[in-house]
């Protein structure tokens, strides 16, 4: 008798020593802490979000780029222009050979332009985005670079050279909403340089007429030009040197013409006012326009063969950089927020919040590698564990509680809001926990009464 009663007592204090006691959240207050347990639908969620948190940027060199280093190469010279006419200085000889009409269609922005961005407010013209283009001149205008590209400080490097100002301004838009900033704005080419005309001869102000939003006609050229200058419009012409043809109007003819008054020029064009007196001048004009559109082609090829040198060191400047950066995230040697993840899952671990967005609790429960188990797990029991920031509640715990025994509350975890140092917590099934204990008390029930009866 005194041996079985000493085995019950045995059997007692072993079960005793070894139930499985399993973490739970237990609202109210236990162990000095204060737990509020708030279940998670749709009003909740909105409270939850409401608490300030602004994800960790990237570093700078993740938004800067280098460049593609492919110019704007403009279009060779052509061919060399059929010398000019010689023919007898006779009047009522000259030749008619006006250029065929051309349609170029509108205006596209290029290389040397000088755009804006005009926002509303009151001003005028431009509130201005450091950097936008290269070089900033007298009037608070910036010039379109040799690789015919802008750079917006926070949205990176796109190309608008060959677009027109609506295209430019479509993709403009488009990144400013990418990148989440106000995207009211109008752009305007505020001076044209890319596109012009060249005049010489008999007029009045020799020079280069850009072209501009409005098409460019001959005799408004010509009126800007300062006029024509001949002592006899009978013999005079207006010879246009155009993809290596030379064009040939007679001024009588011109002047009798409102369609060759009409005549549209294009970019490129050279226009050369003479007389059959004049034709040594005439020849001299344009080849002299060709040495120049050779020396310019030859300037931009060493320029852009300097462009890809600078891009390719920057590029590797700042893939140097990035993977530095990316060894730092390896060895943890960065400061990151973090959201812990325990209780029954696949893998307990810490989830690193992203940059630049918000993590929702469904982020990191189906994370790979933290998914809920589902054989110990009790879906109905998702607790994200999230401790007052307020001194005066002495570390007060919110509980919110995801009840996914209902498949259709697991929208709520796609609309919760995570914050660094949040816990989540994932409950384990009653049947688990069950068995957890009788494996646990098992083996003492068989160690228990042998270690009785020995002693």
């Amino acid at each position: 008798m005194r041996l079985l009663a000493l085995t019950c007592i045995a059997l007692t204090l072993a079960g005793c020593a070894t139930i499985y006691r399993s973490p739970r959240v237990v609202p109210g207050l236990d162990d000095g802490t204060a737990v509020r347990v708030v279940p998670i639908n749709g009003e909740t969620v909105i409270q939850a979000n409401r608490s300030s948190y602004q994800p960790k940027t990237l570093p700078a060199i993740f938004s800067f780029t280098a460049g593609d280093g492919s110019g704007q190469v403009p279009r060779g010279v052509g061919v060399l222009p059929d010398a000019p006419s010689s023919q007898n200085a006779v009047r009522g000889q000259l030749e008619l050979n006006p250029p065929p009409p051309v349609n170029p269609g509108p205006y596209t922005v290029g290389i040397s332009d000088v755009v804006v961005l005009a926002t509303p407010g009151g001003r005028s013209t431009v509130a201005e985005l450091t950097g936008l283009l290269a070089a900033q001149n007298a009037r608070q205008g910036y010039t379109v670079q040799d690789d015919g590209s802008v750079n917006i400080p926070d949205v990176g490097r796109m190309r608008i050279a060959g677009l027109t100002v609506d295209e430019a301004e479509a993709v403009l838009f488009q990144r400013l909403v990418e990148n989440q900033m106000d995207p009211t704005f109008s752009l305007e080419v505020s001076q044209f340089r890319s596109q012009n005309v060249s005049f010489g001869g008999a007029v009045g102000k020799p020079g280069v007429i850009p072209i501009t939003l409005r098409p460019l006609y001959l005799d408004e050229a010509l009126a800007k030009a300062g006029s024509v200058s001949v002592s006899d419009i009978d013999l005079g012409s207006v010879r246009i040197y155009r993809d290596g043809n030379l064009y040939q109007i007679p001024l009588t003819s011109l002047y009798a013409s409102a369609d060759l008054q009409r005549t549209r020029l294009v970019d490129g064009d050279s226009v050369f006012v003479d007389t059959e007196y004049q034709l040594d001048r005439a020849e001299e004009y344009f080849e002299q326009q060709i040495r120049l559109a050779q020396t310019r082609l030859q300037g931009r090829e060493r320029a852009l063969e300097e462009l890809a040198t600078e891009v390719g060191l920057r590029r590797d400047n700042l893939n140097e950089a990035r993977r530095n950066y990316q060894t730092r995230l390896d060895l943890d040697a960065v400061n990151q927020d973090y959201v812990y993840i325990t209780g029954e899952v696949d893998k307990q671990s810490r989830y690193v919040l992203p940059y630049e967005r918000q993590a929702s609790l469904a982020d990191a429960i189906y994370a790979e590698g933290s998914g809920i188990s589902k054989v110990t797990g009790d879906v109905s029991q998702i607790y994200v564990l999230r401790a007052s920031k307020d001194p005066l509640e002495f570390g007060a715990v919110t509980a919110w509680h995801l009840n996914a025994k209902n498949a259709a509350n697991l929208t709520m975890a796609a609309q919760f809001q995570l914050r660094p140092s949040d816990v989540i917590f994932v409950a384990e099934n009653p049947v688990t926990r069950w068995g957890r204990t009788i494996a646990q008390i098992t083996p003492s029930l068989i160690t228990a009464p042998i270690a009785a009866a020995l002693n």
